[in-house]
């Protein structure tokens, strides 16, 4: 299941990037009559990082799946409709408030205690019916008629009944909502789950102050419930206003995107985490206490010495030393005190000499002495020259040579022609003999004098130099060099659950649990566009590979994903962005939003799939926010198929105080 297997040939690995296309759609922005808001916490407990994720990456918008329609919940709980004309550019959009919530009052000091509230959230069944969660607890049906208020069919609460203690509403966040028959529909909720415990004396249990180098995790559940309805929606009657509910999963975050599967006649719920049947327990990891971490051993060193003394900290390297194609610079570390007038460096076409008289002596250094010493390769001495930076706040400072190569473009493979030869433990031996590795980057030269410095200092006082708590010894001096791959951060790693229809697990799903391997996903369909789930763009390396789902196929069997197109290297053009809010795809961009703030707004960034053989792609940035939009709180995205626009995307997007609309992308 879920198996996202790449098509070798629409990979693309000649592509080197993209260029810049400007598009220019029209830009309209309007101001807010009624604006929503992002502020929820309503409790004394704090949120989980799960919670806090879900925050940051939920619309707050709700499309119509066939009109040009929208709807939001300001911050007075009322329900905003807002009807773009997308034929037209200089018709503003229609704001009508068609609905007001209850405002919600707690009956118990328990509920502020202990439970958050979420956002409102909505889905639409048609053009018409709209389900909207209040964030409280309670669920409403409404009939939202093409003008004029709105018409309450329904309203129902979310009350767990394995708590006895409190029959209060759940607040939970709606996903979906979809007809599974002529007679029935199905809402796809999920929640926060609490348990007897937490009600149990109106406060939460007290957290006291972890010990020192004790690690506490608070471990947090959420549920995934499947509301059933019946037709006429006016006509339905559940006992004390609760929802009927068909089936409830378990799983340790809140879920991506859960909806119906008509075609298989099952229910996809894709999270970071598997969703179990609530009476399976779950999996507990072992973590280890601190003490039962162990370092990894370096090269040439021993953690056990046998006799439970702890090992010295490993002797730095006595130089470090970078190139480029034509030249060498070796940086070598002497005590700050030491005059300029000791050093003296001859260079030679294939030796160099550098000696310090009455150095100044420090304790775990050795001053460098080379007499005549063999270069790798032959150099122009009389265009080679050396600097001395004492910097004085130091207790070293770093004597630079700048050596220039005679043959260009050779590359050394060390400084000195006899090194490697020996290692940097072996005491009493020539500092020029020791193999020490290239600095790749210049700007790190500085870290020889920093190394030594901890080097010293612990031999004074015998602590770990490395501020890590792994025991005893030194990073090397490539510490802080490493250039770590920029998209490994990139993604997230996702996993569907298949739901049947009574709860259960697929037929085909054979003997398994109903979930599929873990991938990292990179995008989800642009709402409004493709809503449901049809297709993903899932990361491979640096790419990101748009994965279709089949749409028609035998309902008794499992899932297939086709790779349909490629979009070269979106993984590392993804890792550049530091404020993005929402990452949605079309079949042939994807689009990443900035959050945007109230001083400067946000952009929306394109990336245009690319060809195989096609050695760059297009990109483009578009403005969203004008410095008084603030924070984008959600989008959506209307089809144009009129009016020679070739189908042009229209995309919408609510800030906190304008709607802003991106006519003809």
């Amino acid at each position: 299941m879920a198996d996202f297997k790449p098509d070798r040939s629409l990979l693309n690995p000649k592509f080197e990037g993209y260029k810049l296309q400007v598009i220019s759609p029209d830009v309209a922005r309007y101001d807010l009559p009624y604006k929503p808001t992002q502020v929820t916490t309503s409790g004394r407990s704090p949120l989980s990082l799960q919670e806090v994720h879900s925050r940051i990456t939920h619309n707050h918008l709700a499309l119509s799946p066939n009109c040009a329609r929208a709807l939001y919940v300001d911050a007075d709980h009322r329900v905003v409709v807002v009807d773009v004309d997308v034929f037209d550019i200089h018709k503003p959009p229609i704001f009508n408030v068609v609905y007001e919530l209850p405002k919600s009052i707690s009956a118990a000091q328990v509920r502020s205690e202990t439970v958050h509230r979420e956002y409102p959230s909505a889905v639409f069944l048609g053009d018409k019916t709209t389900f909207l969660s209040d964030g409280h607890g309670s669920l409403y049906i409404l009939d939202i008629p093409q003008q004029g208020p709105a018409q309450l069919i329904s309203s129902f609460d979310l009350v767990d009944k394995e708590i006895t203690s409190v029959t209060l509403p759940i607040p939970f966040r709606i996903h979906s909502a979809a007809r599974v028959s002529d007679g029935t529909a199905v809402a796809l909720l999920s929640s926060r789950h609490y348990d007897e415990t937490t009600f149990s004396d109106g406060t939460q249990t007290q957290i006291t102050a972890p010990a020192k180098g004790s690690l506490i995790h608070h471990h947090s559940e959420f549920d995934v419930w499947a509301a059933r309805f019946t037709f006429p929606l006016n006509m339905m009657q559940i006992d004390s206003g609760g929802l009927d509910i068909a089936w409830r999963r378990r799983g340790e975050d809140v879920p991506i995107l859960a909806v119906y599967d008509s075609v298989r006649a099952a229910y996809a719920l894709l999270g970071s985490s598997p969703y179990r049947p609530i009476n399976v327990q779950r999996t507990l990891t072992y973590e280890p206490s601190p003490d039962e971490i162990a370092p990894i051993p370096r090269a040439e060193e021993s953690l056990d010495s046998g006799t439970g003394t702890p090992q010295p900290p490993a002797r730095p390297y006595p130089y470090s030393w970078t190139q480029t194609s034509d030249s060498v610079t070796v940086a070598l570390p002497l005590p700050s005190a030491t005059p300029k007038t000791s050093i003296t460096v001859l260079f030679s076409p294939t030796t160099l000499s550098v000696h310090i008289k009455d150095a100044p002596t420090t304790e775990g250094m050795s001053i460098p002495r080379y007499s005549a010493k063999q270069l790798w390769d032959s150099i122009r001495p009389s265009t080679s020259f050396w600097t001395w930076d004492r910097e004085g706040e130091h207790k070293l400072g770093i004597l630079s040579l700048h050596i220039d190569k005679t043959n260009e473009g050779t590359k050394w493979m060390h400084v000195f022609a006899g090194a490697a030869t020996t290692s940097s433990t072996h005491p009493g031996v020539d500092s020029a003999d020791i193999d020490v590795p290239e600095t790749l980057d210049p700007s790190e030269l500085y870290l020889i004098r920093e190394s030594l410095e901890k080097y010293t200092e612990a031999l004074r006082t015998g602590d770990d130099p490395s501020g890590l708590g792994l025991g005893h010894g030194l990073p090397s001096l490539a510490q802080g060099e490493m250039d770590e791959e920029v998209d490994d951060s990139v993604g997230r790693t996702a996993a569907f659950t298949w739901v049947a229809e009574d709860g259960s697990v697929p037929s085909w799903c054979g003997s398994g649990s109903g979930t599929a391997p873990a991938f990292s996903l990179l995008s989800t369909p642009l709402p409004g566009t493709d809503y449901c789930l049809s297709s993903l763009v899932v990361k491979h390396g640096i790419d990101g590979l748009l994965h279709a789902l089949e749409g028609e196929g035998d309902a008794a069997q499992e899932p297939r994903w086709i790779h349909s197109s490629t979009f070269s290297a979106l993984a590392f053009v993804l890792a550049s962005k530091r404020d993005t809010r929402f990452t949605h795809h079309t079949q042939d961009a994807v689009m990443a939003f900035e959050n945007g703030s109230v001083d400067r707004g946000g952009n929306v960034y394109l990336y245009w799939r690319s060809s195989p053989g096609q050695l760059w792609a297009k990109q483009s940035v578009l403005k969203v926010g004008d410095g008084n939009a603030g924070s984008l709180l959600g989008i959506g995205a209307f089809k144009n198929d009129d009016r020679d626009k070739n189908g042009a995307t229209i995309i919408v997007c609510l800030c906190e105080n304008q709607l802003v609309v991106l006519f003809n992308v």
